[in-house]
């Protein structure tokens, strides 16, 4: 919210500041190979199980998750929290999307699957 002074400046801008990490670490993991804003999988794209991607399998979901969260302890007004929320939910419907083109296109990704935890490593 514009003109809204921040609160926990310093524990929010840390938490955007772990989401950039988080999010350039599977940059760099993928190799701007197969990363597509749209859930759609390129035609050419391959599985990548390493880096970030051995422990969760939507690291930039997970990193603009982080980073938006920074943004709700910056600014705790219902109009942000409510934003959080929806951006949740719309990640979490992506998610699922892309997930089922995976699925369907290549039974690596079901063992994938199995492995790894979707959002945060070791818990979801």
């Amino acid at each position: 919210p514009l003109g809204t002074p921040a609160n926990n400046l310093f524990i929010g801008v840390s938490i955007i500041i772990i989401g950039s990490g988080v999010g350039f670490f599977a940059l760099y993991s993928n190799k701007l190979d197969n990363f597509n804003i749209r859930p759609e999988i390129k035609e050419d794209a391959s599985l990548v199980t390493d880096g970030i991607y051995r422990y969760i399998r939507h690291p930039m979901y997970t990193a603009v998750l982080i980073i938006m969260f920074g943004f709700v302890i910056l600014y705790p007004e219902k109009f942000v929290i409510i934003s959080y929320f929806l951006l949740i939910i719309t990640l979490l419907l992506k998610l699922r999307y892309e997930e089922s083109l995976w699925k369907s296109k290549s039974s690596e990704y079901k063992e994938y699957m199995q492995t790894t935890k979707c959002l945060i490593p070791f818990v979801l």
